[in-house]
């Protein structure tokens, strides 16, 4: 019996498992202590995201992003302090990673454009914009869409990998826009006149901005028309309204100082041949 007492050795087992159990449970002591600290880090860097005017969109992101690398970390720290071996659990979470990244690539794709565009800002909601094969006007920006109201109030929700992956023509960026309209008048009509008469009815229009100034210019000689393009800037809220109505006030302008807007006119010249009739 006292040998079987003595291969046991009661005595070692015991110091192990309490140096074992103090240990486990300072190990759940660093756990829960790191959970507080990670919670509070997280938070900080939330706060100072905040008042940096970070895009609010991508804030919880980053925050949470934070959060989790932090709990691995300590999830890390506490085992290999308990002494649990932390490579095989590393290896583990890597292939793990690698099998969920291959699983969603696409999501994953979506993910980084979205923090790139509200990260780079290549446009912001309200602007109107050419992205992802759609043009529309911006009313969201997620970390995976992108959502786009058409001239017809249809809705367009896109991938933000489509629209980060092609080009972005933003027509808001700069705060102004340039109205344009093409008119022809005849060649028998005086062009000074005209480019006078546009001219004014551009200054005298209050959307019109005197910087950079509306202009006139003779664009190209057709066939049958002189080809006039009119240039005018107006601020974005103004540029829709005033290309809308543009032609229709060209159009009287013209009229009101008796200059043509001839229709297209081809020249035809019909030559008849003689036929000589031979002897019977």
């Amino acid at each position: 019996m006292q040998d079987l007492l003595r291969y046991f050795d009661l005595t070692n087992l015991s110091h192990d498992s309490i140096r074992f159990g103090l240990k486990l449970l300072l190990g759940l002591l660093l756990f829960v202590i790191g959970l507080w600290l990670a919670g509070r880090i997280a938070n900080l860097i939330r706060r100072m995201l905040d008042r940096a005017h970070v895009e609010p969109t991508l804030v919880p992101f980053l925050r949470n992003g934070l959060y989790g690398v932090l709990i691995v970390l300590i999830v890390a720290a506490a085992l290999q302090f308990v002494g649990v071996p932390t490579a095989t659990l590393v290896t583990a979470i890597g292939a793990a990673g690698l099998a969920i990244g291959l699983a969603l690539q696409g999501s994953l794709s979506n993910l980084a454009w979205g923090v790139l565009l509200i990260l780079f800002r290549p446009f912001r909601t309200g602007d109107w914009v050419d992205a992802g094969g759609y043009s529309g006007s911006v009313e969201a920006i997620s970390l995976m869409h992108t959502t786009l109201v058409l001239a017809d109030n249809r809705v367009a929700v896109i991938p933000n990998a489509k629209v980060g992956g092609d080009a972005i023509v933003n027509y808001n960026r700069r705060g102004t826009r340039r109205a344009q309209v093409q008119v022809g008048i005849g060649y028998g009509d005086d062009l000074a006149r005209a480019l006078q008469v546009l001219h004014e009815m551009l200054v005298a229009d209050a959307r019109v901005l005197s910087e950079p100034a509306p202009s006139v210019h003779v664009a190209a000689l057709g066939d049958s028309t002189v080809d006039l393009t009119l240039w005018a800037w107006a601020q974005r809220a103004d540029w829709w309204p005033l290309q809308r109505d543009l032609p229709r006030r060209v159009k009287e302008t013209l009229d009101a100082a008796g200059i043509s807007i001839p229709f297209p006119q081809r020249e035809l010249l019909i030559k008849r041949a003689s036929v000589t009739r031979g002897a019977d």
